[in-house]
Parts: C-alpha cells; sequence; structure tokens
C-alpha cells in the first residue's frame, strides 16, 4: 500500500513536469521565468517555474492511491487540502508575478491555521517548563505559535530554493528522517504521507536536477515547505515519545538561514529584512567553492556549475538531521546537535565571506578560454 502509493507519487509528478515542458509553448508567456540577470538568479536562459504543478499532482495522487486502499487515511486528505492557500498563492505568484512576500507569508500562516483546527496540528510543548504550561493551558497562544512556526518554515524553505535541486534535495532528506521515525514510533499515517512527499520530489527532481529544466517556482517551495512544517507537528503532536526538538533539528539548516539572514540584515548591514540580496550561504558557496569553469559564458558550463552548488547545502543539511535521526527523543541531545550546526554554519559564512575558504572544499577547473587570455 505505502509503495504503491510512493510510486505513484513519483509517477504523476514526473509525468506532469514532462507535460509542462513539452506544451512550453503554450503557457510561456505566464509560466516561464525570463529573468536572468537578477540578483538572486543563476539560471542561464528561460525555464517554466510552475514546478508547483508537478508537486502538487503527485500529492494529490498519492493521496487519493491511499485513502482508495482505506478510508483510515483521512488525515492525508484534510493535510492536502490545508496546504491549498500556501500552495495556491505561490502559483499565483509564479504565473502573474504580482504576489509579494508578506501576502504568500500571511497565505501560510492561514494554510496553518487551517491544520490547527481541522487536524489539531498545533505546538503545544518544547519541552521547556514555562512555555509549555503557557502553550497548553491557552489555545490561543498554542494556535499563534503553530501559525509563525509553520509560515515560516514555509517561507525558509522558499528562501534556500535557488539553485537545481536544492530546495527539494534538502526537504527529501527530512523526508526521509521523518519516515524512519514515524516507523520506529508506529505512526503508519505520517509514514505514508512522508513517502508520498519523498516520492513527489523524486519525480519533480528528475527534471530539476541537474539540468534544472523547471523550477518548483513560489508555488512548490511554499507547498513542500508547508507540508514538512505540519508533518513535524503532528508527528511530535501524536506521538509524545518524540521530541519536539526533531523536526526543528531535521530542518536546522532552512531555519538558521533564515533566523541568521535576519539578524544579519537588521543588525550587521542596517538594512531592511525583506530587501533581497546575493548573501544567502548557497549563493556565497556558489562564488567562492564553486570554481567550475568561472567567466565561461556557456550554457553548460553555468548550468553544470549550478548544479555542483546543491550537492554542498544537501551535506549541510545532513549534518544535523543523521544525528537527529539517532535522538530523536532525547531533547537535551537534540539541543546540543541544532547548537552545534548553528556554531558550524556561522564558521563556514565567516570563512566563505573572509575568502578563507577551506581548500579542501573548492571545486575547481579553470576555463580555457580565460585562461588563454590571461596568458595574452
Amino acid at each position: 500500500m505505502l509503495l504503491t502509493s510512493f510510486f505513484a507519487a513519483l509517477a504523476m509528478s514526473f509525468a506532469v513536469g514532462w507535460i509542462i515542458l513539452r506544451s512550453r509553448s503554450l503557457h510561456a508567456r505566464f509560466s516561464l521565468d525570463h529573468d536572468t540577470s537578477g540578483i538572486q538568479k543563476f539560471h542561464s536562459y528561460a525555464v517554466p517555474r510552475i514546478g508547483g504543478i508537478p508537486l502538487m499532482a503527485g500529492l494529490v495522487v498519492g493521496v487519493t492511491v491511499l485513502l482508495a486502499e482505506s478510508e483510515d487515511w483521512g488525515l492525508a486528505d484534510d493535510l492536502m487540502l490545508c496546504a491549498l492557500p500556501a500552495f495556491g498563492s505561490g502559483l499565483i505568484e509564479d504565473l502573474t508575478k504580482k504576489i509579494g512576500p508578506l501576502p504568500r507569508l500571511l497565505a501560510a500562516f492561514f494554510a496553518a491555521a487551517c491544520a490547527f483546527f481541522a487536524m489539531d496540528a498545533g505546538i503545544y510543548r518544547l519541552d521547556i517548563p514555562l512555555l509549555d504550561s503557557l502553550l497548553s493551558a491557552y489555545w490561543v497562544l498554542a494556535l499563534i505559535f503553530t501559525m509563525f512556526a509553520v509560515g515560516g518554515v514555509s517561507h525558509a524553505i522558499n528562501i534556500i530554493d535557488g539553485y537545481n535541486g536544492l530546495s527539494a534535495g534538502v526537504c527529501t532528506i527530512i523526508f526521509s528522517a521523518y519516515a524512519i521515525v514515524a516507523w520506529q514510533v508506529g505512526a503508519p499515517q505520517m509514514l505514508a504521507i512522508s513517502l508520498i512527499m519523498i516520492g513527489t520530489l523524486i519525480g519533480f527532481l528528475l527534471w530539476n536536477f541537474p539540468r534544472g529544466k523547471i523550477f518548483a517556482g513560489d508555488g512548490g517551495a511554499y507547498l513542500v515547505g508547508f507540508m514538512v512544517a505540519i508533518i513535524g507537528v503532528l508527528l511530535v503532536k501524536r506521538h509524545a515519545e518524540v521530541s519536539p526538538w526533531f523536526p526543528l533539528v531535521c530542518m536546522a539548516y532552512p531555519v538558521f538561514e533564515t533566523i541568521f539572514s535576519i539578524f544579519r540584515r537588521k543588525f550587521l548591514q542596517a538594512r531592511a529584512v525583506g530587501q533581497p540580496d546575493a548573501l544567502h550561504l548557497h549563493q556565497m558557496i556558489y562564488r567562492r567553492l564553486v570554481r567550475w569553469r568561472v567567466g565561461s559564458r556557456d550554457r553548460r558550463h553555468r548550468t553544470s556549475r549550478n548544479a555542483m552548488t546543491a550537492p554542498y547545502l544537501w551535506s549541510v543539511a545532513l549534518t544535523p538531521v543523521v544525528p537527529a535521526v539517532l535522538f530523536w527523543d532525547d531533547t537535551p541531545m537534540l539541543i546540543a546537535i541544532f547548537l552545534a550546526f548553528s556554531l558550524k554554519y556561522v564558521w563556514l559564512y565567516w570563512r566563505l565571506v573572509r575568502f578563507r575558504s577551506p581548500r579542501w572544499l573548492i571545486l575547481y577547473r579553470a576555463h580555457t578560454e580565460h585562461l588563454s587570455y590571461r596568458k595574452k
């Protein structure tokens, strides 16, 4: 049953991606990302940015197959419906380019509120005594906290969605961790949804990585981000043995990336928090570590360099996830893992900014035309 849903989601996500690419001339006016020179743009040619459609299609088909097998999977249906506001606002932005970050974030808040009331998907404990007492005593506080946490994670996934395979690969790692722990604690619904999301992401990745033929866009990023956050909330809410820090540590990379970016812009650069820049960790890695044919204007070289960035961040994301899976019920250990990851992140970022990149991390291949010009 679970494998059937997994493969159904994978096949549908892949098939819808193929349809979008084959029919791009029909929707190019609305769907293509023509901006290749923006501050956060690193692709070489116009690419469809409506990858959220195959991602949602994979989720819908996976859930449909699951429900066809048994009526005991009603949670999956509710979860999919609650995700619609986050997905819809992002997709409208992908098609119109007229929906700003704030409306999309508010839509994610609303989606979290829907899940809170429809499935009791609320954050009531963090294993911090005083805070746990307040969250348990006042449901309004739990609602507000849940909305900000889920909306924040949705936005965080959108922030790291910068290179071919980056965010989809990171989220596949997170859902894999969820699936392992869900299996250990006997949570078949959480296991099923995690496997469906893994299948959906793999089907999308077959088009997105390494060639970047289709982008997830805001619709895809907010959909996957919402699912990452809410499944983590439900896993903790329905299984008291799972530490509330487990999903947070699994999401340590995108979450800390967002927190650090806010701190960097507000306090170190005295700029507006919402102002985009090209100083995220993945962008620094692209510039400082992936030195693959730098200066070449060949599309193949630029696309290869783009794709080579994602594996660096996959390893960054794996650093806290692996120990989190081993210590999923140990809050003090998970807190220590999160703090250790935060220090590692700051150290790596500082080295990159100061042009002190560890040499063993640099991937270098000279562009021959550039070298011949220098010799002259």
